[in-house]
């Protein structure tokens, strides 16, 4: 669910959430070079203590969504809402009276707390409170954050034994949490958060496999609270201060800057005019835009939007436009570099390198945009659709003009090949884009057009390249060394040259706020986006805890390995269809946190005693395994998103194109079948795994491993191109419903990594038999010739 947005008009209230989102986002910004710049030496906690950092990072992300909620239309009262708030109580009543003897909290705490879920937690109920109770809400996030930077030093040594208002702390800013992400996400996400939570506490309850330990509320409290990394600002929270927040700060900049409508239009430019440009294009602009995002539903809603003329035009059926929009808006999770945030969450846990799992993202990348690119080919074959393209002044030479928006993609991609951080890597591509805007004439805010054209501007120029040179060169002066990026320095070079050539001609012509308003209004838009993912991190974060505490991942993964059979391709369909399923109602970044923790142990287990087969060394069938698995679980996770009925990239196709949203993630599904297919095959065999590169490439070095993943990739392209036939069920010609299905089942063995390499060629020729006719020309009636004459 995206975050409203009633009005342009700037009331108080609305200016000032701007103002705290735009010092969120410089916030981040600053943490990037504080570790070069002179402030680095005077030990400041909240820019030098990881864990006080993420608190703050947490306080901004309840503290504005809050203020966004307050202005927000109220949310109707659901049967969701009642199972959210009575999951609350237990965890209340817990509070109130400890499960465990010894435990005492205060009265004043108590009431505290109490507050704390009354301002949460009843506005489900009584959604017209709302707008108040959420303005509370975000006054009350600055307790836990005052009293975790007083005493954070204490803290982290009381994490077992915490005091009572420690506790209280806790207990608010978990239920302020889980209040937020019911506002932003529905009440699935918090109820799952509320269960693992009970079962912490009543878990010796439960019988049979799953029973559990009796965690006391103050241990469960503490450890959430102190805890420097099993913590809500643990390491999966980590991964939204570290990583996402620059990744989506640059979203915001792309579009504020307009870079947008560019990227849509060299998309248009390179398709021509064809019948299938609409889905084409769609493809195409998925593609590049989640260059630059890792949102989903927000690259579904702005691609959508850009192609609905062309499907009207074309004569599209309106939910098979839907469909192919939705689906192609998911492929921003799976695109690097910018992938979602799975992919951070993946490098954390397994502490890898973003770039390795860049490189396993590239083949499930294409092969997905492949699989909606063919579907659309044999839809508009079969549907006789006529071409469709742009106007005339969208050709080839635009999109040469201005291919130079990728560089700063490239500065990523170049970065991370070195070696260097994310977060350092995408805040010098968000500089870069920002030179890239306002030195080309035609992208740069009109404002600041008409300030360079005035007589102030070539003093402007020569003031910005002396100040450039100078914010380069004097920073030794400070004692601030270059090392290899020299970042601290290309931060004031930058600055320099903004203020000399762009800000000053402007400020000298009254032109200042309106030429650099969207440069602040992106970093405040970039913010914006990251609350309900980060919120959602958070309560993924506890997710972990929880899981942590209790040990659940050793029992969940002694169940499936009793209901697999031991059997590495039922553990596998389960797990997908698990996933599937708890994606109907979280995120994707909570189901593959979920899945990952409770099921990739015992994959990697099955997957691995399957790869030493192939003869590999026990360490790197381990490693491959473990890669294998985590792409798998990505992969569904991110199907999640586009699977009905709570697919958020169906709800932002259905937004544009008008259409039901439940119907709309059917179609969606459908569009591209394929997908749902691809990642089974990471893992059945070890040649299967070509299709992540990575695991054959490290363990079958030279021309063998080569021709590992390019066999793979053909086989799988072929199975696509036939799923996508058999789907639409047109060839050359219609085919008849059995054609259909024996054509799709014939496509579905192709997948499979056969041992011996010529097994896959007989489904394969099996297949092109179905496209040996061509459709019969349509005979004139009777009555036609009868008008002819």
């Amino acid at each position: 669910m995206e975050l409203s947005q009633e009005s342009t008009q700037k009331t108080p209230l609305r200016r000032f959430t701007w103002a705290v989102l735009l010092v969120a986002a410089l916030y981040s910004l600053y943490l990037v070079i504080h570790p070069f710049t002179p402030f680095s030496r005077s030990n400041i906690s909240i820019l030098d203590v990881v864990q006080l950092e993420r608190a703050v990072h947490v306080f901004f992300l309840v503290f504005a969504g809050y203020l966004l909620t307050a202005q927000g239309l109220p949310q109707r009262r659901t049967m969701g809402s009642w199972v959210f708030v009575a999951l609350t109580l237990p965890f209340l009543y817990t509070f109130w009276v400890p499960n465990v003897s010894g435990v005492a909290i205060p009265l004043e705490g108590r009431l505290a707390g109490t507050l704390a879920w009354a301002l949460a937690v009843l506005p489900a109920l009584l959604p017209t409170t709302r707008r108040y109770t959420d303005l509370l809400a975000a006054l009350l996030s600055i307790a836990p954050l005052a009293y975790q930077l007083r005493f954070y030093e204490e803290l982290v040594y009381r994490a077992v034994i915490p005091t009572g208002w420690d506790m209280t702390m806790s207990f608010s800013l978990i239920i302020l949490v889980l209040g937020l992400v019911y506002r932003l996400l529905g009440p699935v996400m918090p109820s799952l958060v509320l269960i693992f939570l009970a079962y912490n506490l009543y878990g010796h309850l439960v019988p049979g496999t799953f029973r559990g330990a009796k965690n006391g509320i103050d241990l469960l409290l503490g450890k959430t609270y102190n805890e420097t990394e099993a913590g809500i600002y643990g390491l999966i929270t980590g991964v939204s201060a570290k990583y996402l927040v620059y990744f989506t700060i640059l979203s915001g900049l792309i579009g504020a800057l307009g870079l947008g409508r560019v990227v849509a239009n060299i998309a248009l430019a390179l398709v021509g005019r064809t019948p299938q440009t609409p889905g084409r294009v769609t493809g195409i602009a998925s593609v590049f835009m989640g260059m630059f995002s890792g949102s989903g539903a927000a690259d579904t809603q702005f691609v959508a939007t850009l192609t609905k003329p062309l499907y009207e035009k074309a004569g599209y059926d309106r939910m098979t436009a839907a469909g192919l929009v939705a689906t192609a808006g998911t492929i921003a999770l799976i695109t690097p570099p910018v992938l979602g945030s799975i992919a951070f969450i993946m490098v954390e846990i397994l502490q890898i390198s973003y770039l390795w799992v860049m490189v396993m993202a590239i083949g499930p990348c294409l092969l997905y945009l492949f699989s909606i690119l063919t579907y659309n080919e044999f839809y508009t074959r079969k549907a006789k659709l006529p071409p469709v393209g742009a106007d005339e002044r969208l050709h080839r030479r635009y999109a040469l003009r201005y291919s130079t928006i990728f560089l700063p993609i490239l500065v990523i991609v170049a970065l991370l090949y070195r070696g260097a951080e994310v977060a350092t890597a995408v805040y010098l591509a968000a500089l870069a884009f920002i030179l890239v805007c306002y030195l080309d004439p035609t992208l740069r805010p009109e404002p600041l057009s008409q300030a360079m054209r005035s007589r102030w501007y070539p003093l402007g120029l020569g003031l910005g390249m002396l100040l450039a040179l100078a914010g380069f060169f004097l920073p030794p002066l400070l004692g601030v060394g270059y090392g290899e990026i020299p970042l601290f320095h290309l931060t004031l070079a930058f600055l320099g040259l903004i203020l000399g050539t762009f800000a000053f001609p402007s400020a000298m012509e009254g032109r200042f706020m309106a030429a650099f308003a969207p440069i602040a209004d992106g970093l405040a838009e970039g913010f914006r986006q990251l609350i309900p993912i980060g919120a959602a991190i958070v309560a993924a974060n506890l997710i972990f805890a929880m899981m942590v505490i209790t040990g659940l991942p050793s029992k969940f993964s002694i169940f499936l390995g009793q209901i697999s059979g031991e059997s590495l391709i039922l553990a596998t369909v389960v797990t997908a269809l698990f996933s599937l399923i708890l994606g109907m109602g979280v995120p994707p970044t909570a189901t593959y946190v979920l899945t990952s923790s409770l099921t990739a142990p015992a994959i990697i287990n099955l997957a691995k005693a399957n790869f030493a087969g192939y003869g590999l060394p026990e360490q790197q069938a381990v490693l491959a395994a473990t890669l294998a698995t985590h792409m798998f679980l990505f992969y569904y996770a991110v199907l999640a998103d586009v699977t009905p009925p709570v697919a958020l990239s169906a709800y932002a196709s259905a937004s544009v194109f008008k259409t039901d949203p439940i119907t709309t993630g059917v179609y969606a599904a459908r569009v591209a079948l394929a997908k749902y297919i691809i990642g089974f095959f990471f893992l059945l065999s070890f040649t299967g795994t070509g299709l992540l590169i990575l695991p054959v490439l490290q363990n079958v070095p030279g021309l063998g491993g080569w021709l590992i993943i390019l066999e793979r990739f053909f086989f799988t392209a072929a199975a696509i191109f036939f799923m996508a036939a058999a789907t639409v069920g047109y060839t050359r010609r219609p085919l008849r419903r059995w054609e259909s299905w024996a054509m799709g089942l014939l496509a579905v063995s192709l997948f499979y990594p056969y041992p011996n390499l010529w097994m896959g060629f007989v489904p394969l020729v099996a297949c092109l038999l179905f496209f040996l006719r061509r459709e019969r020309p349509a005979t004139p009636s009777l009555g036609t010739q009868d008008v002819k004459r």
